[in-house]
């Protein structure tokens, strides 16, 4: 900006042709990283999903509440359907996504899916005992938290899109956009507030706190995994809205984060299966 001899502001921009253009280098590293991830933990994911299966229908009588059938049954279904999807996801990002939009959505619509019918059963788990048989009201139950979380996890579909023909991104719409904001409450509810708001149940009642003795802390194994993901998704927000100071280098570390605690939720459907096996045999 500069002012003219009679102090007249002019909205005068000066170019800096000597400054040095921001590199971000995360996305290289995220494109030779990432396939042998994806594929890793699908393949871990199938082998311990599947021995919960087994375990499942081998010995139906060691599942009592809190840890009952029917729940770890619907959440080794979550993480099956979660860990079915990363191949696909694998390829997207080492060879370019060329499946197009419709797929892409699809793809996104079955994550989110997964993850908040995860998070929703590990919640009912928590608070009753509406899982210790499977019963007619049981049943009902199941039905209505996968329509819920179906119906929940449709924003995320419809943000969601192809960049350039070839990547499948999360975000196809600008930050402030009213359904990406929709989408973004629904995961911080779900990631940070609902663990947040049964914590504190479980601290003020003792019989919570008696269920999470038994082993049913073990289920929120998965929320641990996923509430850094929900808070890096409100700090993009807060970054990509300008209400924290952008800078190169703050954008490149944000990218890191984000991509590490993304991955660390990816990780629940290998280490979920994993940890209910474990504390069964114990």
């Amino acid at each position: 900006f500069s002012y003219d001899d009679n102090d007249t502001y002019i909205n005068d921009t000066l170019l800096d042709y000597d400054a040095t253009p921001c590199h971000n280098h995360f996305c290289p590293l995220f494109q030779r990283v990432a396939p042998p991830f994806l594929a890793a933990t699908s393949t871990t994911a199938a082998l311990a999903t599947g021995a919960l299966l087994v375990a499942l229908a081998k010995r139906p009588q060691a599942w009592r509440w809190p840890q009952s059938r029917a729940l770890v049954a619907q959440l080794a279904l979550g993480t099956a359907l979660f860990a079915a999807l990363l191949p696909a996801l694998a390829a997207g990002v080492a060879r370019g996504w060329h499946l197009g939009t419709g797929l892409c959505r699809l793809t996104h619509l079955l994550w989110h899916w997964s993850v908040f019918a995860q998070a929703l059963l590990v919640a009912s788990g928590s608070c009753g005992t509406s899982w210790a048989r499977w019963d007619p009201r049981s049943r009902r139950l199941a039905v209505a938290l996968w329509a819920a979380a179906l119906l929940l996890a449709t924003p995320a579909a419809l943000v969601s899109g192809t960049a350039a023909g070839t990547a499948c991104i999360r975000r196809s719409v600008g930050i402030l956009a009213p359904l990406y904001l929709l989408h973004l409450a629904l995961c911080l509810c779900l990631l940070l507030l609902l663990p947040a708001g049964l914590l504190l149940a479980a601290l003020a009642v003792p019989s919570l706190r008696a269920s999470w003795a038994s082993g049913a802390g073990l289920v929120w194994l998965f929320l641990g995994l996923w509430g850094p993901y929900g808070a890096g998704l409100a700090g993009e927000l807060l970054l990509q809205a300008g209400l924290l100071e952008p800078s190169c280098g703050s954008f490149e570390h944000f990218d890191i984060a984000l991509g590490l605690s993304e991955g660390l939720g990816v990780l629940h459907c290998g280490l979920g299966p994993l940890a209910l096996l474990l504390a069964r045999r114990c």
